[in-house]
């Protein structure tokens, strides 16, 4: 996800705090690991590569709310962001393991570094993989518990620091169950419907990704309780539509700006909005057999996105994401959102979802 609200930022200044929170933290880990033994620094420091050269879209949205909101501690507000950073990074970690990939974003992620260290030494292509999974379920792991001990180094108050923990808290048990059902999906024949689409890109994507990190930017800028809400329900939609665009961009999208190829989704057979509407449409029998096969070809891949245009799936999935747009700036109209921040969220989201935008 990649959010672009620097304008309302002061400066690179908010971020480089952010940087620093987490620098900081990398450092101390090190430092605490290699008392322990060399392997253990070694895990630490697969991590820190994993979690550097991100967006840090959540980062953001915690700063600008903060920022806006008249948060004045940004000492705080920094180390809460960088929480919001390691929370990130688990949950992509592990969403590598349970996708059995190796490589993110071009290179090898944490478990295709040790995977391809175990291959170095001899040991056979399932030994190897097996050590790869194993590191990067440890190094999410790592990772969660970091972004709850960021969160309790902030100097709050102890009830704040234990609201900020439960919104962190249910941004966590939101995407597990989100990531049961997107797995449950994938495992089924029976196409799932839009409404559990949606349900899904709510539970995955809407909750830790925006609900949570503008929620808990506003919660320590102590702001009002409808505001509160106003922005909980903005990122709710905000989500929903993200993830939508998301999916019609990873069929459709240049590959040279998702940084995957761009029938990967088609060959993996992952369920969205595009396929649910696809699977009501008599067009649908002539791509059926070829989603999710393993053996797909790009010959194939263009057969099935020309079908996804002509069914009218493609716009629908467009439409989808623009409706949700506008739902989640009409409750920052309705919940006395500040007109200054409620104007960056708006542009923020738009620009987001602009290049799939079908009006």
């Amino acid at each position: 996800m990649t959010l672009n609200v620097d304008h309302a930022l002061n400066g690179n200044a908010d971020l480089e705090l952010v940087e620093d929170a987490l620098q900081r933290f990398f450092d101390e880990a090190k430092l605490r690991a290699v008392s322990v033994n060399a392997t253990y620094l070694g895990l630490w420091e697969a991590l820190e590569r994993a979690t550097a050269g991100g967006k840090r879209s959540r980062p953001r949205l915690v700063m600008l709310a903060y920022r806006q909101l008249g948060g004045t501690d940004f000492c705080s507000a920094a180390a809460l962001a960088a929480s919001y950073e390691l929370l990130h990074s688990a949950l992509i970690i592990h969403d590598d393991v349970v996708d059995r990939d190796f490589v993110r974003r071009g290179i090898p992620n944490v478990s295709g570094h040790y995977r391809n260290r175990a291959l170095r030494t001899g040991v056979s292509p399932v030994a190897a993989e097996h050590a790869g999974v194993s590191a990067g379920l440890l190094a999410g792991d790592l990772a969660l518990s970091g972004a709850y001990r960021l969160l309790s180094s902030m100097e709050v108050p102890v009830a704040l620091r234990q609201r900020l923990n439960d919104i962190l808290d249910d941004a966590i048990f939101s995407s597990v169950g989100g990531e049961v059902l997107d797995i449950e999906f994938s495992r089924t024949a029976v196409m799932p419907s839009i409404e559990d689409i949606t349900k899904t890109a709510h539970q995955k994507t809407s909750v830790y990704s925006f609900e949570a990190p503008l929620q808990a930017g506003a919660v320590l800028a102590a702001a009002p309780e409808p505001v509160v809400t106003a922005l909980t329900s903005f990122g709710r939609y905000a989500g929903i539509a993200y993830q939508l665009a998301d999916d019609v961009r990873g069929v459709f999208g240049k590959e040279s700006l998702t940084g995957k190829t761009n029938w990967g989704d088609l060959r993996e057979g992952k369920r969205t909005a595009l396929l649910s509407y696809a699977a009501t449409r008599p067009e649908w029998s002539r791509i059926a057999p070829l989603i999710g096969s393993q053996d797909m070809t790009a010959r194939d891949a263009h057969c099935v996105q020309s079908v996804l245009v002509s069914c009218g799936a493609k716009d629908y999935a467009a439409n989808l994401a623009t409706e949700n747009a506008h739902l989640a700036v009409m409750h920052l109209a309705s919940g006395g959102v500040p007109e200054a921040l409620h104007r960056s969220l708006k542009r923020m989201l738009f620009s987001a979802i602009s290049d799939v935008d079908s009006h």
